[in-house]
């Protein structure tokens, strides 16, 4: 507690610097390689961007059992430039649902350091596994969890590695290539367990794309093979994301051990509402070499476990059963100027426990460095 304390202190004393500094620079360019003088003044803002973000509210099942208040995480984010080339970007999660792990690097989401020159881009430090699929692309504290599927909320995402991307020149294509610790890399230093992932993204104004091929080695030399394909539609307010994950320890096995389908409309009425839903279909095959939940349970046990378990979600999904979730929901945006603050209600269910549960709560988004340029000017 007194470390993370410390930490927080420290962001908001950082912040404070920044915008007492409101450092600008104006390197003077060298001349390329042909002579040609290049040395106009380019302005590198160095001052980041700092926000603390948090949720809270009260969820519960609606037929009796598990409820109440709570928080659902505390995250700092913090992005900035050390050089025209060079930027880094931090989320640092203080407190979780999902963990009380003690560990800093444990409860850093990312912490990445990325160079970038002409249209490449390489990036070195813990970070998102990339696999195609927008529910997992969301944001943690953006996403209702008893809403996803059992692949997101079982696959470890934050992971060391390294990453090259390519961007197109009007920035309507990227390639990605990354290489990192494999999520079935427990212990990732002594492990010696890697993912190898290949990425499509795709940005068009009806149209954007998150695409991967994935190779998860889960035993020296084997590997859960993953084909990942995230779409999402817009059609003036309305959008639809549309995933497909299929997964095999085989490449002839790929989308016949394991596979997950979400459908997730949503609508927006002007600024201030979003009607949102969701409807995802999961199936697991029979005697799987691998688990995403790392416990290796034989049918009997996971059947127990969920007996057992009194969450809205299943504990485990029972292999050639269908496990069907789904629910809907409405957040506001009270203020005019940004989406800083968003209320939600949130109805969330699936077929395995029959349970409905609701959430209601509050999110904010609070922005350090525009904090103290207010207190500044005043």
């Amino acid at each position: 507690m007194k470390r993370h304390l410390t930490f927080l202190g420290a962001m908001f004393l950082i912040a404070g610097s920044a915008v007492a500094q409101e450092v600008n620079s104006s390197a003077q360019m060298q001349k390329s390689s042909s002579g040609e003088d290049v040395s106009a003044n380019e302005i590198v803002d160095y001052t980041p961007s700092i926000s603390l973000d948090s949720r809270f509210g009260f969820n519960g099942i609606v037929s009796g059992g598990a409820a109440g208040f709570g928080g659902d995480g505390l995250y700092l984010n913090v992005d900035g430039k050390i050089s025209k080339h060079f930027s880094y970007s931090l989320c640092q999660k203080f407190f979780s649902a999902n963990g009380d792990d003690d560990s800093v690097f444990d409860n850093t989401d990312w912490l990445t350091l990325s160079y970038d020159v002409g249209g490449f881009t390489f990036t070195a430090g813990k970070d998102v596994v990339m696999v195609g699929s927008y529910e997992y692309d969301a944001y943690d504290i953006d996403s209702y969890f008893d809403m996803n599927s059992m692949f997101y909320n079982s696959f470890a995402c934050y992971q060391w590695g390294v990453k090259a991307m390519w961007t197109n020149p009007s920035e309507t294509t990227s390639l990605a290539f990354q290489v990192t610790n494999s999520p079935f890399a427990y212990i990732p230093k002594e492990d010696n367990l890697y993912a190898y992932n290949l990425g499509w993204y795709g940005a068009w104004d009806w149209y954007e794309s998150i695409w991967t091929v994935n190779m998860f080695e889960y035993e020296r030399g084997k590997f859960v093979n993953c084909i990942a394909l995230g779409n999402m539609f817009y059609v003036g307010n309305l959008s639809l994301g549309v995933d497909c994950i299929m997964r095999g320890a085989d490449v002839k096995q790929v989308g016949k051990d394991e596979i997950t389908v979400n459908f997730m409309p949503s609508y927006e009425f002007g600024d201030k509402f979003r009607l949102f839903g969701k409807v995802g279909w999961e199936r697991s095959g029979e005697n799987l070499p691998y688990d995403f939940w790392g416990e290796y349970l034989s049918t009997e046990d996971m059947i127990l476990a969920n007996e057992e378990n009194l969450a809205t979600m299943p504990a485990f999904l029972i292999a050639g059963e269908d496990y069907w979730f789904y629910g809907a929901g409405l957040e506001y945006f009270p203020l005019k100027e940004n989406k800083s603050v968003r209320l939600h209600a949130a109805w969330m269910s699936n077929n395995y426990t029959n349970r409905n549960a609701v959430n209601v709560g509050l999110t904010w988004k609070f922005d350090l460095v525009k904090a103290f340029k207010r207190i500044v000017n005043k």
